[in-house]
């Protein structure tokens, strides 16, 4: 729970301050409808996110199930772009509102003030450095850190709360300015259901919660496909969490938006950024107060962490392997670099403030939520669960109004998650083009029929037939060309078909079965890329006969550049130069490579 509360709980740093900001006095009957939102959708959804995905890859993950081929793909790489956001975000907000409550300390050197910028990217550095040097998830350090905070934070809303039940005239006063400024209660009301998107901060944590599910401890009877203990675990974690976290986010708005002068929300206020801070040194006096400002400054910048931790887990596992990755983004370092490279950009371009990123921190939540909620909806339909569906629909429905709503009142957070998913797929793209000739085979296995048609060769000769045509006169016709085309000799040779999967897939291990059609053998092999599988096959061959397999192909009819474009999209084309250009690629002496055979 403390590992998600790092992410989660930390937003008590600034969460009542950005309510306060966007919605006034209304922020807290904004906050009541996000916290029934939270207990009665979000929750929900990510209890079902556990069942469904109990190995902590989330609820991306079920949508790359029940998205597949190349739609799919790109759906995917669209909800990188906003998690991308959503963590880039977190780490440079966190950053931020520590810098904020470090330069507002009354103990803090005079010359950090104006130096936020400067302060907030050292933080940033001192994050990479920990990643650099070789970070692993400090469970102790978090739950030391999130305990801490909460108590801390307990501390300031009991006192809080006690001054507002001494002086109840605060509380008349705050209730009178709501009903003058928007007249009757339930015009208050409808005005909180339209304002509550602003508050979406308060939401940020559930897939974090989900993410550390490998963490949790299961049932000795647990199972790797059915962890029925890890899962009750992971449900009792969330429901912990959101409660916990509902009983702060609404005494926090309430107490702050009564006791703090609604000038101090304000840029430049003393309360911007840190709402609770405020009151703790206002109640409690300096010391304590410098006691919260070093535990939030701790907390928010080790929420840094839990978010490059996020990203980090989260690249390597989609894009290397839709080969939409370059190979070196499989390792820690180098993407560390590139992230805190884009921390300092975002950093500099927002200057540090807390409430411009709020928007891009919302928008990145919103949308991992709500496609959460989708795809949990989608999965309650593949299986006929009428009341689920529909339930979960509702739910879909509510945080796409709250994201749509939240996009046009702070645009910031799609243009940022714009660029991370433009970002991703020219990335992506380049990459695949740049991959298109490795050998993607995990690992080539051949069932005992294909083992059958192979055993002890004088010579392997394999003959690359399409499978879209199976007649006997094909298949004739076929060997009677090469025979004539390349001078084969009477012996016999085999046919090799690959039969397409998905295309979009990029590697993935192939399985050779052993077919016998009208008296001649062939090795089916399935797999996302003709050419690709043909050259695995053909080193695998080598490898465990000691033999130098030939392949013979037939030039394809039309233009080699459209040919190239379908070897990309589609795994077909161009195959006999591409057959050659990935063992090529593949084996360097030239000696020891199949030979490839072409008329």
């Amino acid at each position: 729970m403390c590992l998600t509360g790092v992410d989660y709980f930390s937003t008590l740093g600034y969460q009542p301050a950005i309510a306060a900001l966007a919605a006034g006095a209304v922020a807290p009957i904004a906050t009541i409808v996000l916290v029934a939102v939270t207990l009665l959708g979000a929750l929900p959804v990510y209890r079902r996110v556990a069942r469904e995905s109990p190995h902590g890859t989330g609820s991306i993950s079920m949508l790359a199930r029940l998205l597949p081929r190349w739609g799919g793909k790109l759906a995917i790489l669209a909800l990188l772009g906003f998690a991308a956001t959503d963590f880039m975000i977190t780490m440079t907000l966190s950053a931020a509102d520590a810098t904020a409550h470090l330069v507002e300390n009354p103990f803090a050197p005079r010359g950090f003030a104006g130096q936020e910028v400067v302060i907030t990217l050292a933080l940033l550095a001192g994050l990479g450095v920990v990643f650099l040097r070789g970070f692993r998830e400090a469970i102790r350090l978090a739950t030391a850190l999130v305990a801490a905070f909460l108590a801390v934070n307990l501390v300031v809303v009991v006192v809080a709360i006690g001054h507002l039940v001494a002086d109840p005239i605060v509380i008349g006063d705050w209730w009178g300015v709501l009903t003058a400024q928007h007249g009757d209660p339930l015009l208050v009301v409808a005005i909180a259901l339209v304002v509550f998107p602003k508050l979406a901060l308060g939401l940020s944590g559930f897939e974090t919660g989900v993410a550390v599910m490998p963490q949790i401890r299961g049932d000795a009877a647990d199972t790797a496909e059915r962890p029925e203990g890890r899962i009750r675990g992971a449900r009792r974690l969330l429901t912990t969490s959101a409660l916990i976290m509902s009983g702060f986010l609404v005494t926090s708005s309430i107490t702050t938006v009564a006791l703090i002068p609604a000038a101090e929300f304000q840029p430049g206020g003393a309360a911007n950024g840190r709402a609770l801070a405020y009151l703790a040194h206002a109640y409690l006096g300096e010391g304590f107060g410098t006691v919260y400002d070093i535990i939030t400054i701790a907390i928010l910048w080790f929420a840094g962490a839990s978010a490059m931790a996020g990203l980090l887990n989260l690249v390597p596992r989609y894009l290397p392997h839709y080969g939409m990755a370059p190979a070196w983004a499989r390792a820690t370092r180098p993407l560390v670099l590139v992230f805190t490279a884009v921390a300092f950009a975002i950093t500099v371009i927002f200057e540090a403030s807390v409430d411009a990123q709020g928007g891009a921190y919302a928008t990145g939540v919103l949308v991992l939520i709500t496609s959460a909620a989708v795809a949990v909806t989608l999965t309650a339909r593949a299986r006929k669960e009428r009341g689920a569906t529909i339930g979960f629909g509702i739910v879909s429905l509510v945080f796409l109004y709250t994201t749509v709503a939240n996009i046009i009142e702070r645009p910031d957070g799609i243009k940022i998650a714009g660029c991370f998913i433009l970002g991703i797929l020219a990335v992506s793209l380049v990459s695949r083009v740049l991959r298109s000739t490795e050998l993607r085979a995990t690992a080539v296995r051949l069932e005992p029929s294909a083992a059958a048609f192979i055993e002890a060769p004088g010579q392997l000769r394999l003959i690359a037939h399409t499978p879209d045509d199976l007649s006997a006169e094909r298949y004739a016709a076929k060997l009677e060309h090469a025979r004539r085309a390349h001078r084969l000799p009477d012996a016999d040779a085999l046919f090799i078909e690959v039969e397409i999967s998905d295309s979009s897939d990029f590697e993935g291990e192939l399985l050779v079965r052993g077919v016998e059609r009208h008296g001649f053998r062939v090795l089916v092999v399935r797999s996302s890329s003709v050419p690709n599988a043909i050259a695995a096959v053909a080193l695998h061959l080598r490898d465990a006969l000691g033999c130098t397999p030939h392949v013979y192909f037939r030039w394809n009819e039309g233009n080699p550049i459209a040919g190239f474009a379908r070897f990309l999209l589609f795994g077909e084309g161009e195959i006999a130069p591409m057959t050659r250009e990935v063992l090529r690629e593949a084996e360097p002496d030239h000696t020891r490579r199949p030979w490839v055979h072409v008329a």
